[in-house]
């Protein structure tokens, strides 16, 4: 059956609609952007998302520039993401992220160390 492929919103590569990582940039999201805590569809622009209310805008942990709540930093390129202190789970996380949204664990580590 013919798949057809859809575009990297991040690096533009070509990709199959049905992964859930761009080969080209990494990226874990490559079809849109989701709510960090409620993983409810954003886009950029949107000042707060309409599932939660979270903000969408934060300081950047590296360069304290403001940029958009997704992966990596839109002014430095530094990653906003971290993992699940849990040992079981280990997921990747957004930085200001208290609780880990798989598996529900407290996250007791700060962002960069």
């Amino acid at each position: 059956m013919a798949s057809y492929k859809q575009p990297c919103i991040h690096c533009g590569m070509l990709i199959e609609r049905d992964v859930h990582l761009c080969p080209g940039c990494g990226s874990r999201s490559p079809f849109g952007y989701a709510c960090p805590d409620c993983a409810k569809p954003i886009q950029k622009g949107q000042a707060a998302c309409s599932g939660c209310g979270r903000r969408l805008y934060v300081p950047c942990p590296t360069c304290g520039q403001m940029t958009f709540a997704g992966e990596r930093c839109e002014l430095c390129g530094s990653g906003l993401m971290i993992r699940c202190t849990n040992a079981r789970c280990g997921a990747l996380q957004f930085f200001e992220n208290v609780r880990c949204t798989v598996c529900g664990k407290k996250i007791n580590k700060k962002f960069g160390t």
